[in-house]
């Protein structure tokens, strides 16, 4: 069958690239002997069509090999050297050596140091509480600076009836819960004076419950002498009450001159305070010695 006008008659073959496709006229040109060959079209059609699909079939196939083979080389590069690979794609691990998500979870030793130990149980009862205790090693050194305020430290009393350092009605409370020890030391600074007596019990739950029991008129006895005129005696001064572990502490403030404290005289209000938190500080460090010792050892 010949198609266009003249020259050779030209076979095409949709799967040879040197073939040449005529042009094709789907109508009649009212010449018999140009019809088309209806048949030759469709054949030709459903052949392009078989081809795209297998170009199709094709690419989806190398897309999918690409894919895999970058799979492997990215656990390859994370789990291996850390450096790209650049050999062929049978030289990547087979899927059964490829390390699974779990493989790679890092795992660690459990630590093996103990807590740390809390410092207040070992002033919370006698049976651990077994440092060395005097008014010289609780309370250190010649003076005291708080802030700005330098005070110098004055005389020190150590007794086992703890009703003979108190007055009022402190000695019973101190009885009722079997008090075995009463330490005080005076402050000064100008004319203010300041005793703290720590009492000293078996158990913390003995100190709490002597601090809730004691009242306005639950006060330790100034201490004077070694240069320290006497205070507190007569006049008005100001208490305070306070507990830590084993131990209650109590301030009374004053001046050294008989006047008596007021509301205005608020140098006293913080020489009390002072020395209580002192006196806090200090028994919270002999907790942190013997805890600190216990550990190295």
């Amino acid at each position: 069958m010949s198609f266009g006008q003249g020259g050779p008659q030209s076979q095409w073959d949709p799967w040879k690239p040197q073939s040449q496709q005529p042009q094709q006229q789907p109508w009649n040109s009212g010449e018999g002997d140009n019809s088309p060959d209806w048949a030759a079209l469709a054949e030709a059609s459903e052949a392009r069509a078989k081809r795209r699909r297998l170009l199709f079939v094709g690419g989806g196939a190398l897309a999918t090999v690409a894919i895999a083979g970058a799979v492997a080389v990215a656990v390859v590069s994370a789990n291996g050297t850390g450096q790209a690979s650049d050999g062929p794609s049978s030289q990547l691990p087979a899927t059964a050596d490829i390390p699974s998500a779990t493989d790679a979870t890092p795992s660690f030793a459990p630590t093996s140091a103990p807590p740390p130990l809390d410092p207040k149980d070992f002033i919370s009862s006698a049976k651990k509480d077994k440092a060395p205790l005097s008014p010289d090693l609780l309370f250190t050194g010649t003076q005291l600076t708080m802030g700005e305020t330098v005070y110098k430290k004055g005389p020190t009393a150590d007794t086992r009836t703890c009703g003979s350092a108190a007055q009022k009605t402190l000695p019973k409370v101190l009885a009722d819960n079997d008090c075995t020890r009463l330490m005080r030391v005076t402050y000064t600074e100008g004319d203010t004076a300041v005793t703290v007596g720590v009492a000293v019990f078996d158990t913390e739950a003995k100190a709490l419950r002597a601090k809730q029991q004691a009242d306005k008129k639950s006060i330790i006895r100034s201490l004077s002498g070694g240069g320290v005129k006497s205070f507190c005696t007569g006049a008005v001064c100001r208490s305070t009450t306070n507990s830590y572990g084993r131990y209650a502490y109590f301030t009374i403030a004053g001046f050294t001159n008989g006047k008596d404290v007021t509301e205005k005289t608020t140098e006293v209000f913080r020489a009390g305070d002072d020395l209580a938190e002192f006196t806090f500080r200090q028994i919270h460090r002999r907790g942190e010695t013997q805890a600190s010792a216990a550990a190295e050892g």
